[in-house]
């Protein structure tokens, strides 16, 4: 099931599948580590839920929400 990573829960972890966007904002997002195959655990929203902050490659990332609306992951279910 694929999902944005804006509309992930605190705590779900998922697999980078696709990242949308153009120019400059899609180069800023790869640069950053967001690529396709990356894993991805959101580890906390702010009250309003912008920004996000994320481990990925293992580093603390943080994120607008509108950057967040651009990557879709594949849930990973636990089990």
């Amino acid at each position: 099931m694929l999902k944005k990573l804006d509309e992930f829960k605190i705590g779900e972890t998922g697999l980078i599948k696709k990242v949308e966007g153009e120019g400059r904002l899609r180069r800023r997002l790869f640069d950053m580590g967001v690529t396709p195959g990356a894993t991805v655990y959101l580890r906390k929203k702010a009250p309003l839920g912008d920004p996000l902050e994320v481990t990925i490659r293992g580093y603390e990332l943080t994120l607008r929400k509108s950057e967040a609306n651009l990557v879709y992951l594949e849930v990973k279910e636990d089990g």
